[in-house]
């Protein structure tokens, strides 16, 4: 085995147990011989030497092109020993430094003029749509659900997360709404049956478009909610309540003061607007490399010492702030075991490099929301501090009546359909 490998093996694999074996055939241990054994193998030595120099990106393509091989546990748990004693121990310095060069040239690959950024959105958002529907809930909800309970389906926790979201809004009739990163029109469509509001879904995915437009005409809602193709940057017009779920991570850090003015520009002076994105606990850091290459091209995931001077300098008032912790690693493992149930179906529509690529993304996000500090926030902004009741109860008395409707629309549903 390359020695360098070895040695960060060593120094770091201290608890679990992980036989690898090399390429050329020999097997190495590494922790205390504790729980259950991942096994994996090495084929060539150019692997070795990868894995040694810049393993963050290293391990997702050698698993990707099947020269990394899981042969006993799955990449999850590959991952998951490894995260959970890097989280204890500490990177050799030359990996460290690593770190530090994709940290400084950070605002260079985040930034995302229109034109790129919509390039940034196709990449991952016009794929064909057949893939998202083998691992995600009925309604396509592609962002963190939240998860009321323990053992809540994927399905219940989308729609308590749009029960959430809907709650913190405040809706009353006659208003207008924008939803910036309108995905596949659920939210939007959820808030215009909520009450009877105007919504205005904008996206940069032509795919995403067709499907939101075709659903809106289907549910009898064209009228109530319009979908558009557009940048954020390049919208008029005023609003009451402005919502964006998971679009602010394709922003860029040098684009969240202007991000923050068009919110500014576009809310009403009594308005409300809430923010709901990944984040981190730890401070500012790097996207991911195997994210950045193949998942998310210009994503980054913030930390909220970034976001808040950004909105402090619009002067939009930080009104509310949630923080979800585990919500998106559970959301992620129900979509991680639909892909891996899929996964006969996948890799004949997309092959089986696509698919261990898709899996490598899957349980690393997983474990990086476990055990590398992230977790998910949504910040409620206003320009009036009157904007809203005094207390924090309206919301959960709007999230209770939604509950309540919610649960009697299934209800009367399933006695129709005799399901």
């Amino acid at each position: 085995m390359f020695r360098p490998l070895r040695y960060i093996l060593e120094r770091t694999v201290t608890t679990g147990l992980l036989r690898l074996v090399d390429a050329g055939g020999r097997a190495y241990a590494f922790g205390d011989h504790s729980g259950t054994p991942v096994v994996a193998r090495i084929n060539d030595r150019r692997t070795e030497w990868r894995l040694a120099l810049n393993p963050v990106l290293a391990v997702g393509e050698a698993y990707m092109d099947g020269r990394l091989v899981i042969e006993q546990g799955t990449i999850y748990d590959f991952l998951e020993l490894l995260l959970a004693n890097v989280a204890r121990g500490r990177w050799p310095r030359w990996l460290h430094l690593m770190d530090c060069l994709r940290f400084v040239s950070r605002r260079l690959q985040h930034y995302n003029p229109v034109r790129r950024a919509k390039r940034n959105v196709a990449h991952h958002y016009d794929l064909d749509g057949s893939l998202y529907d083998l691992f995600l809930d009925r309604d396509r909800q592609y962002s963190c659900a939240y998860f009321e309970q323990e053992g809540t389906s994927l399905d219940a926790a989308q729609e308590a997360k749009k029960r959430h979201l809907a709650a913190k809004l405040n809706l009353k009739d006659g208003l207008r709404v924008l939803d910036i990163g309108s995905g596949w029109g659920g939210l939007a469509l959820y808030l215009a049956k909520t009450a009877h509001v105007e919504v205005t879904g904008i996206t940069l995915s032509e795919e995403q478009l067709k499907i939101a437009q075709e659903r809106a005409r289907a549910e009898g809602l064209s009228k109530a909610v319009k979908f558009e193709l557009c940048d954020y940057r390049q919208l008029d017009g005023r609003f009451d309540r402005i919502v964006s779920v998971g679009m602010f991570e394709h922003v860029g850090t040098a684009h969240y003061r202007s991000f923050f003015q068009q919110v500014s520009k576009l809310l009403a002076d009594d308005g409300v607007a809430l923010i709901h994105s990944i984040g981190r606990f730890d401070g500012p850091a790097a996207t991911n490399p195997f994210i950045a290459k193949y998942i998310f091209p210009g994503g980054y995931i913030p930390a909220l010492s970034e976001v808040l001077p950004a909105v402090e300098r619009e002067g939009l008032l930080a009104t509310d702030l949630e923080i979800l912790r585990l919500h998106y690693a559970m959301t992620l493992r129900h979509w991680r075991q639909r892909f891996r149930g899929s996964w006969h179906t996948a890799a004949e529509r997309f092959g089986e490099r696509f698919c261990r690529m898709w899996e490598m993304y899957l349980a690393g996000s997983e474990t990086a929301f476990r055990y590398q500090n992230l977790m998910v926030f949504q910040l409620q902004l206003t320009k009036d501090q009157s904007a809203l009741p005094l207390t924090r109860d309206y919301m959960h008395d709007n999230e209770r009546e939604l509950r309540a409707r919610d649960g009697q629309q299934a209800r009367t549903q399933k006695h129709r359909t005799g399901r």
